[in-house]
């Protein structure tokens, strides 16, 4: 019993350090380095912020959950 949970724990460390090695080498490292022709533009506010990445996911949702529904209930009343 205890052989196999050894090599279990073997084999996931070696997963978890593999994939943490690949993480680590497809990393931006030179992110920071601009390219020739770069044109970042200007950053969003807080507001442009939470609307695009909060609001819209929320909103985006609840318009599919609700023709979700709204068919369901279509096929339920024929």
């Amino acid at each position: 019993m205890s052989n196999k949970v050894n090599k279990n724990a073997l084999r996931a460390g070696t997963v978890t350090a593999g994939a943490t090695l690949m993480l680590l080498l497809s990393s931006p490292a030179f992110a920071l380095t601009p390219d020739d022709g770069d044109d970042p533009g200007h950053g969003l506010s807080i507001a442009e912020t939470l609307g695009l990445y909060v609001a819209a996911p929320i909103v985006l949702f609840l318009v599919i959950a609700g023709l979700v529904t709204l068919g369901d209930r279509h096929k339920k009343s024929s």
